[in-house]
């Protein structure tokens, strides 16, 4: 019997678990997850900067490509890091046929993420994808697996096809995932393949098949899950409407309350019950980061909690220090507001964000920006009228938006949350020398619940303080 953990760090946004806070929560004996959301532009950005503490090198002199290891390494990597005012390198934007450079480098910034997570101690580490996010799926997962990850966790889409390259991916066999495309005909080629012997070096042992936990919102997709899925899922985490980051939409038609917020129903509860008539192991997340939500989810039948936010604002999390600071100084204060935008994301999902000013500097701030589109991990493929496969994301500039099909008033209010929470983590892009993209804090609702985890001082607490205080009480 696998001894499966109480409690699940949660793998947050672009870069807040990054490898130091995963390692440090595997360490004791739960499971650290880092987030594989954009960690090309993560790894690439981080080698731009010089590689502080070389930690990237030493990752990836244990990659067992070399070649392939100092090609990624040539191509980023900067004596001395980029100037202040210096911009990052703009990387291709990914696309069904993704050049092999750019596929190199998801294979060798996820092994080495999973790498330093692992490193120091023998319990698993698991990695988080987004199902939205599907192009870099391919070669990511492999990276990770090549490093030995033990869990893959996917939810923002029905991921029906992940167990299946799991298991493709043990004896680096070739994997297919299909692309989802607006307006594909049924006769169009939306298959993604990759074919790890491609790119290896040397033969490899097989690897070992990380376990597949469903992120999921509902009973029906818990059951699609097991009836579709093209291999087997080993468990599910059952993400509520307060969890942070983007949230399942409300079933039904969108309705939103007096603060312009969704509004969840009856409909959008999971029955418990039924999910344990699964017969599998499963995690509640969204609003469970406190002893007594510990108790509670064991009590209904759930092997334990997934836990996001706690962990977000420790000292270990990849967020940047001066937000921590902001976020902590509102919670003293009674000032903390976490706002459920219905527009923000290009996903259509609804995204949560935690105010760091008044609502209406923000607003001002963003408008401000430039509507640029240059990392794309956001946009939607669409179906051409020549038979081809095109991009496009409601925050790109509108007029181009519309020229490819887009309604006009799907691009109002969206922002651009691959560059905002790129900087959210300390990598944001100059433009000009003078532009600096501003970032944007994502949180659950239960913001306000972090102060159970401060140390004397009220200043700051780490991610062993929210695992003794989730376990002990």
């Amino acid at each position: 019997m696998t001894p499966y953990p109480t409690i699940i760090q949660g793998g947050m946004g672009v870069g807040i678990s990054h490898w130091r806070l995963a390692r440090a929560v595997s360490q004791l004996g739960q499971l650290g997850v880092v987030s594989g959301t954009a960690l090309d532009v993560i790894f690439a950005r981080r080698l731009e900067e010089g590689d502080p503490g070389g930690y990237m090198r030493r990752g990836l002199d244990h990659f067992p490509f070399p070649e392939m290891a100092e090609r990624v390494w040539r191509a980023y990597y900067r004596s001395g890091g980029k100037s202040e005012n210096g911009s990052y390198k703009t990387l291709p934007m990914h696309a069904k046929d993704d050049a092999r450079a750019l596929r190199e480098l998801c294979i060798a910034a996820n092994f080495v993420e999973v790498f330093l997570a692992r490193e120091g101690h023998g319990n698993p580490v698991g990695i988080n994808y987004l199902e939205k996010i599907q192009i870099p799926h391919l070669p990511s997962i492999y990276g990770a697996m090549l490093a030995g990850v033990g869990y893959v966790l996917m939810g923002a889409g029905v991921p029906l096809k992940v167990p299946g390259v799991l298991d493709r991916f043990v004896n680096h066999e070739q994997a297919a995932y299909p692309l989802t495309v607006t307006g594909a005909q049924e006769t169009a080629d939306t298959m993604m393949t990759f074919v790890p012997r491609e790119f290896m070096e040397r033969d490899l042992p097989p690897l070992a098949r990380p376990q597949f936990l469903a992120i999921i919102s509902s009973n029906t997709l818990a059951a699609t899950m097991l009836r579709r899925a093209n291999g087997k899922v080993d468990g599910f985490i059952i993400e509520g409407p307060t969890a942070g980051g983007h949230n399942a939409p409300p079933r039904g038609k969108l309705q939103l309350d007096k603060a312009g917020e969704p509004v969840y129903g009856e409909r959008d509860r999971v029955d418990f019950e039924k999910i344990r008539e699964l017969g599998l192991p499963f995690w509640l997340a969204g609003g469970y980061g406190s002893p007594v939500k510990l108790r509670e989810a064991l009590a209904a039948g759930a092997t334990g909690v997934q836990v996001g936010t706690a962990f977000a604002y420790c000292s270990e999390s990849g967020l940047r220090d001066d937000y921590k600071r902001a976020v902590l100084k509102k919670v003293l204060s009674g000032d903390a507001r976490v706002y459920t935008d219905p527009v923000a994301s290009p996903t259509r999902f609804p995204f949560k964000i935690a105010h760091l000013e008044d609502s209406l500097s923000e607003k001002e701030a963003y408008l401000a920006r430039p509507r640029i589109c240059d990392l794309g991990y956001l946009r939607e493929p669409y179906y051409t009228d020549s038979g081809t496969i095109d991009y496009r994301c409601p925050a790109e500039p509108v007029s181009v938006y519309v020229s490819k099909g887009g309604e006009p008033e799907n691009a109002v209010g969206r922002k651009c949350l691959c560059n905002a929470l790129l900087a959210t983590v300390g990598h944001p892009q100059v433009r000009n020398t003078k532009y600096v993209e501003k970032g944007l804090v994502t949180s659950g609702d239960d913001l306000n619940g972090i102060t159970r985890f401060l140390r004397p001082d009220g200043e700051t607490y780490s991610a062993a303080d929210v695992v003794t205080k989730l376990v002990n009480g």
